[in-house]
């Protein structure tokens, strides 16, 4: 007598997409929700509980993906500076040193900023304000600005080892100027306080810089 074959258990293969896409925009939200939080009452009135309550998520839940609300701003940050699109603006921006002509190194330079600063900036001005007495919040201030002037560090020398800086221009004086015209308040007060538009502030720091330095 034969034996009957029992037929054969196929393992469904489990497709994580759907599950991935959910889990990228609950984070998105997340950070939607923590930074308008923080833009209307500020890193001191802001808590984890009150996003989390916003965002239907646990608290626990923050504290475990982002260690609170300093990991929070971090994130907020980190999206900031990635600019919009597939490609990270840093990665652009390195780039763009490859270029002949320094002037459309600057100019190129000068469009990311119009891209990443109304984003950053707004954040690293009420994270300074924060700092003033939350120790955690200065500490990431620091970070992020040290890393700021790191990343103009690299472009000076960038220039200088193509032989762009003009004369009496070192690595450093160059370093200095980008990260001056480079800064939140610089944004703040030109953008926000003088009305200029994204496009002026752009072309002028593009202009100053290839007057500075080449």
């Amino acid at each position: 007598m034969a034996l009957r074959k029992r037929p054969v258990k196929r393992t469904r293969t489990y497709d994580a997409t759907e599950r991935q896409q959910r889990a990228r925009e609950l984070r998105a939200a997340t950070l939607d929700i923590a930074q308008q939080k923080f833009h209307a009452h500020g890193y001191s009135g802001t808590t984890v509980e009150s996003i989390a309550d916003a965002a239907g998520v646990s608290a626990a839940t923050i504290y475990k993906t982002y260690g609170g609300k300093a990991g929070l701003v971090r994130a907020l940050c980190d999206r900031a500076l990635a600019g919009v699109g597939p490609v990270h603006a840093e990665e652009r921006s390195d780039a763009l040193r490859s270029a002949k002509d320094p002037r459309d190194v600057i100019e190129g330079w000068g469009r990311l900023a119009s891209e990443v600063s109304p984003r950053i900036s707004p954040l690293l001005l009420w994270l300074r304000e924060a700092g003033r007495l939350d120790a955690g919040a200065a500490a990431l201030y620091r970070e992020l600005d040290a890393k700021r002037l790191k990343r103009m560090g690299a472009n000076a020398a960038s220039l200088a080892n193509s032989g762009h800086l003009r004369r009496g221009v070192t690595k450093r004086d160059a370093r200095d100027i980008m990260w001056f015209l480079t800064a939140p308040d610089t944004y703040d007060l030109l953008v926000n306080q003088r009305r200029w538009s994204i496009g002026q502030y752009s072309s002028w720091m593009a202009e100053t810089m290839v007057a500075s330095l080449l």
